[in-house]
């Protein structure tokens, strides 16, 4: 599968080169705005071209894939030339600067039988499948609650547009609540009806949202409640399901690594969950390479990132309002 990188980012560097490589990739080129940071990007992964031009990168013949990691209100037209261009799509999330927009750019690859992908992380993980199962497996019951703890600390070389750039799609809430939406979702097997929340600047958000809370209902009657965060520099992660058997009371799982611990408690006492600890974005790749193949699907698609989206953007509108919201999955 040979890949083109839209974006010379922090998230492919760290992850994304290893994982494409890791899955039998060849990565062809890297697009960066600016032409000398596409070259020393690409001489730097052993990329072998660096390009400042989208339309010169998707019209050179060497392509199969790109995966998408600029910022925000760049992915809607970046993802569409490449369907254009017939290419295959891994796009970060959220996928748009709206669900209309994330809708036309989704169905315009089903359209062109193209393979689109959302690249959320986290159902990938072994705690998250582990979880998962479990929740399936019916062994906490029917879902009465959930509970997602996702305040973090921005790291440093992370800070910048995400703070202060609401036109690049700046703030927690498009950068955090679509990973909790996503996770949510994946446990659950359900899409949240209707959000309340409150969002506000604690620290360090210059003209964007730097922390929120909300509480989500679900169509089972279960219902959410989350918390996301760029300043909560010693708080620990967690995510928990509670049911009508048991339940599940997970730290240290709303991340990009393989780590964390899971307990399940019950009438029968407490017990440690045990999950694979295998890469990710690995994970991801491989499954997104046999979707292209025929085999499957990719681990989030098009529409689950529609969903992620959605969400977010609900939760983003109850908290200007100060309404509950119902959250507008733009018809799919």
């Amino acid at each position: 599968m040979r890949w083109g990188l839209i974006g010379a980012s922090n998230i492919a560097a760290n992850h994304m080169i290893g994982a494409i490589r890791g899955a039998g990739g060849d990565i062809r080129s890297v697009l960066s705005a600016d032409a000398d940071r596409a070259k020393a990007y690409a001489a730097e992964h052993g990329i072998a071209k660096g390009y400042a031009d989208l339309d010169a990168m998707l019209a050179a013949d060497d392509l199969d894939a790109v995966y998408i990691s600029t910022t925000n209100e760049k992915h809607f037209p970046q993802a569409m030339s490449a369907i254009a261009a017939g290419k295959h799509v891994l796009c970060e999330k959220p996928l748009a600067m709206s669900v209309a927009d994330a809708v036309t750019m989704v169905r315009a690859a089903e359209a062109a039988g193209l393979v689109f992908g959302t690249n959320h992380h986290l159902r990938n993980a072994g705690t998250h499948l582990a979880i998962r199962d479990a929740v399936a497996a019916g062994r906490i019951g029917d879902v009465l609650s959930v509970r997602v703890f996702h305040a973090v600390y921005l790291p440093p070389v992370l800070q910048g547009w995400r703070l202060d750039n609401p036109a690049a799609g700046g703030g927690v809430i498009p950068d955090i609540v679509v990973h909790d939406a996503d996770t949510v979702r994946f446990h659950l097997g359900e899409d949240p009806v209707d959000v309340v929340a409150i969002d506000g600047v604690s620290g360090l958000g210059k003209g964007v949202e730097d922390s929120c809370m909300s509480v989500w209902t679900m169509p089972s009657g279960a219902m959410v409640m989350a918390h996301e965060s760029f300043t909560h520099a010693h708080a620990r992660t967690g995510f928990e399901i509670y049911g009508t058997k048991g339940a599940i009371v997970a730290r240290n799982v709303m991340t990009q690594a393989p780590v964390g611990e899971i307990l399940l408690r019950s009438d029968a006492g407490e017990e440690a969950l045990p999950y694979s600890d295998h890469n990710l974005y690995l994970r991801s790749l491989n499954l997104f390479h046999a979707a292209i193949q025929g085999q499957g699907r990719p681990a989030a698609d098009g529409i689950d990132g529609i969903k992620s989206l959605a969400v977010a953007a609900a939760v983003a509108k109850a908290a200007k309002t100060g309404q509950r919201t119902t959250v507008d999955y733009g018809g799919v």
